[in-house]
């Protein structure tokens, strides 16, 4: 079976429009996973410009929730990960001036520091995932730093099958860099820009286990709400 990850962290960001409570991420954790989400995904940024520190304290507390935390490789967010001991840790880059996360780690630039931290995750048994371009010396360079885990940022395949255009030379170096990842005992999973037609493309290859996705699922389910966006998206994995 393949897992689905729901990135809150827009609920964080309506909530925040107003300053106030409402709608609490908190709570649309626990419905989430009531809804048959495989787990809960959300980014702690440096300038906390939707979750804030109390929700991950919150989140983190309630063992019910199997809490996928991402934070950027740096040593205060790795004293506030171990802080909360969430169940999972992705790491990715984080530029102050992006809206999104515009693509994966530099792996090769920062291949001692993430080494580091992989290193203190590893000896607290939380599984880490690296958040990588799909490309095979990143796979190569995340196998060096013992990581067990990836995480290939599908944000240009997802963009190319919005738009309608040719993805085809995008389809293939995915399913490379699985088949590789998979040969050396990595784990891999998908994230970044899915909407249901990427997603169904995508669960096609079987060595992806895991999905992540957000901002897709919080909108749609203006429309929809969100226990029927969270059906699909499983009917489709599965």
């Amino acid at each position: 079976m393949i897992k689905l990850g729901v990135n809150i962290d827009h609920i964080a960001t309506i909530r925040n429009a107003r300053g106030e409570y409402h709608p609490d991420p908190y709570n649309a954790a626990k419905f989430a996973i009531k809804c048959g989400a495989d787990s809960i995904t959300i980014h702690l940024r440096e300038d906390r410009r939707h979750i804030k520190d109390e929700d991950l304290k919150t989140i983190s507390l309630n063992k019910k929730i199997p809490l996928n935390l991402e934070i950027a490789a740096n040593n205060s967010m790795v004293k506030i990960a171990l802080q909360n001991n969430p169940n999972f840790i992705c790491i990715v880059p984080e530029r102050r001036k992006e809206i999104t996360t515009e693509g994966g780690l530099n792996l090769k630039k920062n291949k001692k520091k993430i080494k580091q931290i992989v290193s203190i995750f590893n000896k607290k048994k939380i599984r880490t995932s690296l958040f990588i371009n799909p490309n095979i010396q990143n796979i190569k360079l995340s196998k060096e730093v013992n990581a067990n885990c990836v995480e290939l940022h599908t944000g240009k395949i997802s963009n190319k099958v919005k738009l309608k255009k040719k993805y085809k030379n995008e389809l293939k170096q995915i399913i490379k860099c699985t088949k590789y990842a998979k040969s050396l005992g990595i784990e891999v999973h998908a994230g970044h820009g899915m909407d249901y037609k990427t997603a169904k493309i995508l669960s096609q290859i079987s060595e992806i286990k895991e999905f992540n996705i957000g901002h897709f699922i919080i909108g749609e389910s203006i429309f929809f709400g969100l226990k029927k966006v969270l059906k699909n998206f499983k009917k489709i994995l599965n």
